[in-house]
């Protein structure tokens, strides 16, 4: 293991410990203290099984997996996170309704043929505040409905992730049953919050465009949030180079700021405050994709 990989390891570890910590002294802390503690943490766990799918901090794709392992986030398999992502990263299909596994978009076609509530739904999770209430759970019953199925036809892929998502809960659950002092409930509402603190940073992480490259969001944030997310609100630096460390985004970006923006289009934001200023309470993009027709918005 290079020298690079040393901050993801601490980070990893530093993590663990906050979350042994606030589970063991959670009643001293009082309980709600120690919800809103653990919800970062949690967070903070996920974007560093972001940086372990691509790749951080050993060569070895197995020795990384058991870093994450413990299933802290309670909800999400690591490997469907893992293959869905990388599904994602294929940028031709960024913000593709169909072959992009992360997008929010919709086919207009099916736009129309939705409820009105269910609409109405979705307009609302396109603001930052609807994003963060109901983005999780919307997340989590698209995920599951799909993987259901899955588990139904028999996919190999799919049964070994849930498989190794029950024996990954279980260090956490029984640290928290054994030792802790946090009630599962409690520890669940931590996670779902610690999953709110991540649809911030997806949010608008891509936007309808013709040109892929032009997807991808710059957010010009050094502050707390883009420490938590891992330095991914610079997103088109980390979409042009998946395999830079995350502390290494910033300066990488710094060196080529110009070429950066010319190349995805001034996508950009000053900080999370002006995105979150912005559309708070207001879309910032419509539900059904507005670049798309009978066929996918063309790569570039």
């Amino acid at each position: 293991m290079s020298k690079d990989e040393w901050p993801t390891l601490g980070l990893l570890l530093l993590c663990y410990l906050a979350f042994a910590l606030i589970t063991m002294f959670a009643e001293a802390l009082t309980i709600p203290l120690a919800v809103l503690l653990l919800a970062p943490v949690i967070a903070l766990h996920s974007s560093l099984q972001h940086e372990v799918v691509h790749g951080h901090p050993f060569a070895d794709a197995r020795a990384n997996g058991a870093l994450v392992f413990p299933a802290l986030g309670l909800f999400i398999p690591y490997i469907r996170f893992k293959d869905i992502h990388i599904a994602h990263h294929y940028d031709p299909n960024l913000t593709d309704p169909y072959e992009d596994p992360e997008t929010n978009f919709l086919d207009p076609v099916v736009w129309e043929t939705l409820p009105g509530w269910r609409r109405r739904l979705l307009e609302f999770n396109n603001t930052l505040l609807g994003r963060m209430a109901l983005g999780p759970m919307i997340s989590l019953i698209t995920l599951y409905t799909d993987d259901f199925a899955a588990l139904r036809r028999g996919e190999r892929r799919v049964i070994l992730a849930y498989t190794l998502h029950v024996l990954g809960l279980l260090p956490p659950v029984l640290w928290v049953l054994g030792w802790g002092a946090l009630p599962l409930l409690a520890y669940a509402i931590s996670a779902y919050l610690g999953f709110s603190l991540l649809k911030i940073r997806t949010f608008l992480e891509h936007q309808a465009h013709d040109r892929a490259a032009a997807r991808s969001v710059i957010i010009e944030d050094r502050g707390p949030l883009a420490l938590l997310f891992l330095n991914n609100n610079y997103h088109a630096v980390h979409h042009a180079h998946p395999g830079v460390a995350w502390h290494k985004l910033p300066g990488l970006f710094a060196a080529r700021r110009e070429l950066f923006l010319a190349r995805n289009g001034g996508y950009a934001y000053r900080s999370y405050w002006q995105v979150m200023s912005l559309y708070f309470l207001v879309a910032k993009e419509p539900v059904a994709h507005p670049l798309w027709s009978s066929r996918p918005p063309a790569g570039g």
